[in-house]
């Protein structure tokens, strides 16, 4: 693994960053931001007359001077400047400033943190918080999302495999009385090896390039196994099986599983089948789904996002695509579904800050008798987006995080992989030099702090 430029500190290895010329961070701070905030100009750009007609002339300034900013700031990215403090008052400034002040005191006095000596984490996810900044300084276009046409399309160039999945779900959820607990343990992995895979449609990775889903996400999973480093799927259904049995004692306890999403378009239906599956066979009763408050990471969903996939899916022109929207809404209307968002989720913090950064988030977390968390981002997060050797144990990683019993499902688009046998990381390194980044391979990696198998 890239040895990172400082030393370990406490046992635990130093944040990923673009200090070693050459890594994955560097090539995305390099590359690939500066491809994201071109976009994002040229979207603002192209989108002027839209502003022009609905707000006028004042639409127009909004557009030049959001235009101004994001230049000076892909400027001040590309030549390793300062990074900034935040300057436009809203809920969650006061902490990005205060992150900031923390890491100039680790930095030391002798380098200022910016873009290319700070941690990677830190710097990708302050980059998009200074898109937001940018918008909201300028209204009347504060509430535009630059990211949303990709979302758009990349949700219907999914369409035949949002089909397929639906086709899928109806008929499981059409035979679900008849099912045997070995029918329903298969369906389960299926639709948990769905979402996995949905996440390899990401938009931050490919820069915003379409990388929607084209084949069937059912009919691709037997080819996709072995490419499954870590499969804890025996433990996610352990616990929800025990969870219900705890249940059906106590007669008061309803299991609820969170979804901590990650990617909007094909990603999020592949969440919404398995939210789905999981109410209609029992193992759950209650979903709770989160979001991002903000456009983020090009992809991520936002309320609007979700609010927005489900009345297409409903007005869908295909029978099982429709029915399943219908009933996403029912779930909505009924309660047994809800989507909550945080500004923790948008921060830079690693979740082992949660409990004292946001004791909020982690107490509703606390709640919930299963987390999966989605993605690539959520995966930096739990271990801190650290150069971890790739046999320390899922528990090690997580530092102390642990609200409930966790589930990370994510495909592998960043060079942080724990938990995995000894020798596998070499030999994956000797087969393929880029396993870590190219969404290729991906986990079910489980954790629980109550579980026998704590690491």
């Amino acid at each position: 693994m890239m040895m990172a430029a400082d030393q370990t500190v406490h046992g635990v290895p130093a944040s990923l960053s673009a200090k070693v010329v050459g890594s994955y961070a560097y090539l995305t701070v390099r590359d690939r931001l500066p491809t994201i905030l071109t976009k994002v100009i040229d979207t603002i750009h192209r989108n002027k007359n839209k502003f022009f007609e609905e707000y006028g002339e004042v639409g127009i300034q909004a557009e030049k001077q959001t235009i101004s900013l994001l230049s000076k700031m892909r400027n001040e990215l590309q030549t390793d400047k300062p990074v900034l403090a935040l300057t436009d008052s809203l809920q969650d400034t006061e902490c990005w400033n205060q992150y900031l002040q923390r890491q100039q005191k680790q930095q030391g006095d002798q380098e200022s943190v910016s873009w290319f000596k700070s941690p990677w984490l830190y710097v990708e996810c302050y980059m998009y918080r200074r898109v937001h900044e940018a918008l909201w300084l300028n209204p009347p276009i504060s509430d535009y999302d630059v990211f949303n046409e990709g979302k758009t399309q990349s949700f219907f160039e999914s369409q035949q495999a949002v089909m397929t999945l639906c086709t899928y779900l109806e008929g499981v959820n059409k035979n679900m009385e008849e099912l045997s607990k070995n029918q329903l343990l298969e369906h389960f992995n299926k639709l948990l090896q769905v979402s996995l895979w949905g996440n390899k449609c990401d938009l931050s990775i490919s820069a915003g390039r379409d990388n929607s889903q084209k084949t069937s996400p059912i009919d691709s999973l037997n080819s996709l196994q072995p490419f499954i480093l870590v499969n804890d799927s025996n433990m996610v259904w352990s616990t929800l099986i025990s969870s219900q049995r705890q249940g059906q004692s106590e007669k008061t306890t309803a299991v609820r599983v969170d979804i901590v999403l990650d990617n909007a378009g094909f990603e999020l239906v592949t969440d919404l089948v398995l939210a789905d599956f999981l109410i209609s066979s029992g193992l759950a009763h209650e979903v709770y789904f989160h979001g991002k408050s903000i456009p983020w990471f090009v992809s991520d969903v936002t309320a609007n996002d979700f609010q927005w996939t489900i009345r297409q899916t409903m007005a869908a022109n295909h029978k099982w695509m429709s029915k399943n929207g219908v009933q996403w809404k029912s779930h909505l209307k009924a309660g047994v579904w809800s989507y909550h968002d945080h500004p923790f989720w948008t921060q830079p913090n690693e979740f082992c800050d949660m409990a004292d950064d946001a004791p909020d988030l982690y107490a509703t977390l606390q709640g919930a008798d299963l987390v999966l968390f989605k993605g690539d981002l959520n995966y930096r997060k739990l271990t801190g987006d650290r150069d971890w050797d790739h046999t320390v144990g899922f528990g090690t990683a997580l530092r102390g995080f642990g609200p409930a019993p966790l589930c990370s499902l994510r495909t592998l688009k960043a060079n942080v992989q724990v938990g995995l046998q000894p020798g596998q990381g070499e030999k994956l390194t000797s087969q393929d030099p880029d396993w870590m980044t190219s969404g290729k391979y991906g986990v079910i990696q489980f954790y629980s702090s109550n579980s026998e198998q704590k690491d």
